[in-house]
Parts: structure tokens; C-alpha cells; sequence
């Protein structure tokens, strides 16, 4: 199973679909706090469909408390600010990928706590900060289930 991290999410409807696509794809998506939204917020209901209900979620108040819980499980964190391409490593079942929030991205002390572990996906410069933050999640979450084999996907 591959997870999916959200530190601090702000957006329901991004949070909405990324659940969506853990649910479809049997990943576990984690939610660390706080962020300004209910987990039965319209938005994310309407993002996520009827299906928001089944998602795999575990929420975690802090950071610290996300850690403790994971215990020494590899996280990788996505950030536009790192060398390595998100294709460029080799995923394995139990891993968990990062994501900081969607006005500022992870804070520097979690990227700097350990840059071998960051990775980026491939952008052109442009005034455009970065992709959306499902649609981020979308396209490493399925490079990882794609090295997996698409564990119990048809």
C-alpha cells in the first residue's frame, strides 16, 4: 500500500479528489492538522462523490504525532524545490509520499530534515508556482503503484 501524506491542506476540493484517488487505487490517505476545513464539508464531498465515506483515513494532529505514528516507515517529500525526479527512485509497498500545503508548499525544516528524500516532478519555468495538488499527488501516486505492479488493480 502506498500512502499519501497532506501536511496541512487547505483546499477541500484538492483534498477531496486526492481522497478519491487513494480510495480507487487502495492507498491510505493521511491528513496532518490543522487545516480550515470539515471533513464533511460540502466541498469535499462533491469532490470526492458518495465515495468519501470508504475512504482510508487516518488523521494526525501534528507533525510530530504523524512521525511517532509512522514509525520508521520512508516518507519522500514533494517539493518544487528538490533535485531528484520523483521517477528517478524505486518505490516500495508501505511507503509514504509528502505533500506540504497549496499556498507554500512543505516547510523548509521538513525538506531540510532529510534532502535525499525529496523529489520533484518535472516543470517548465514559468510565473506558475506549481501543478495542482492533486494533480501532483495523482501523477506520483501512480508512478508508485505502476513500479508496484498496480497492486490489486485491474
Amino acid at each position: 500500500m502506498i500512502n499519501i501524506a497532506l501536511h496541512e491542506p487547505e483546499m477541500p476540493a484538492n483534498t477531496g479528489n486526492i481522497g478519491r484517488s487513494c480510495l480507487l487505487t487502495s492507498s491510505r490517505l493521511h491528513l496532518i492538522r490543522p487545516f480550515p476545513f470539515h471533513l464533511d464539508d460540502k466541498s469535499i464531498r462533491r469532490s470526492g462523490l458518495d465515495y468519501w465515506k470508504d475512504v482510508d483515513l487516518v488523521i494526525h494532529d501534528n507533525y510530530s504525532e504523524f512521525l511517532k505514528a509512522i514509525g520508521d516507515a520512508r516518507i519522500f517529500f514533494a517539493t518544487t524545490k528538490a533535485d531528484k525526479r520523483y521517477d528517478e527512485l524505486e518505490y516500495r509497498d508501505g511507503d509514504f509520499i509528502l505533500f506540504g500545503k497549496e499556498s507554500k508548499g512543505l516547510p523548509e525544516e521538513i525538506i531540510n530534515s532529510d534532502r535525499g528524500m525529496s523529489i520533484r516532478i518535472p516543470m517548465i519555468k514559468s510565473s506558475t508556482r506549481s501543478l495542482n495538488l492533486s494533480n501532483c499527488a495523482n501523477i506520483i501516486l501512480f508512478e508508485a503503484l505502476r513500479q508496484l505492479n498496480f497492486p490489486g488493480m485491474r
